[in-house]
């Protein structure tokens, strides 16, 4: 028996992005043969990214580049997850947010207007322009009352040119300062993986999360009890496995082997 027959006949598949799919502008190898799989098959697949700064049209539009055709509807962000938590917390609130616009653009379509005086909530995502000076407002806003969310808790990213800090390592700055605790909205937090599960319309049993990392992705997975795929593409190796107390229940070179690249 094909040690991968159970996970090729799941009908839904949650992926990440970075480190799954590319490497900054680099696709990875055998990309464009899963996904091939995937609409060859009539599987139902969602794009599932920590990443907070593009919208999911400007996503779709970044694989078009890399020669993928996959409709924005295929994606989910961490920015479109923390616009839906916030809009469920405190409808019509408003927020300071540091990120790029995808993440204020997601704010915006939850009814959120953006405030730098006395906001509900202090946003943060991953932002490449991160100064000091908003560094210091947004600790002055937070000491002032304002409720610190990071849109995830990835410490580092992959990129071609090799590892680079991420939002949780850009936001310690403020928690240090203010000595409070930023609530994180996309994975691991099993509340995304909820959302994303209701946006295919599927239950956990016929879906299987596939990512790079094991303290988001796969813990994810593991605590929505999902089936855990584990690429080697991105940012976890095979010698990084001892140093975490659990394991997905597959290992793979890239997603090329799930479409049968051997």
């Amino acid at each position: 028996m094909d040690k991968y027959e159970a996970l090729r006949a799941k009908s839904n598949f949650i992926c990440d992005m970075d480190g799954v799919i590319y490497h900054g502008n680099m696709l990875i190898p055998h990309v464009k043969e899963f996904i091939d799989w995937l609409e060859t098959n009539g599987k139902n697949y969602l794009f599932l990214t920590n990443g907070s700064g593009r919208s999911p049209r400007e996503l779709a539009q970044k694989l078009a580049r890399l020669g993928l055709e996959v409709g924005e509807e295929h994606f989910y962000t961490s920015a479109q997850a923390t616009a839906s938590f916030l809009a469920s917390q405190c409808e019509g609130g408003s927020a300071y947010v540091i990120g790029e616009p995808g993440l204020t653009y997601a704010l915006y379509e939850a009814g959120f207007s953006m405030n730098d005086i006395n906001p509900d909530y202090v946003v943060f995502g991953s932002s490449k322009s991160l100064n000091y000076e908003q560094i210091e407002k947004a600790s002055r806003l937070v000491m002032n009352g304002a409720k610190l969310i990071g849109t995830n808790s990835d410490l580092v990213d992959p990129s071609e040119d090799g590892i680079v800090p991420a939002c949780r390592a850009l936001i310690s700055p403020i928690e240090l300062t203010t000595g409070r605790q930023a609530y994180y909205v996309g994975k691991p937090n099993p509340l995304m993986m909820r959302h994303a599960l209701k946006r295919l319309g599927c239950h956990r049993i016929d879906a299987a999360i596939i990512g790079d990392r094991m303290d988001t992705d796969i813990i994810a997975g593991l605590e929505t009890e999902m089936d855990t795929v584990l690429v080697l593409s991105g940012v976890t190796k095979m010698e990084d496995l001892d140093k975490f107390p659990y394991r997905p229940k597959y290992i793979v070179r890239d997603v090329g082997v799930i479409a049968g690249i051997e």
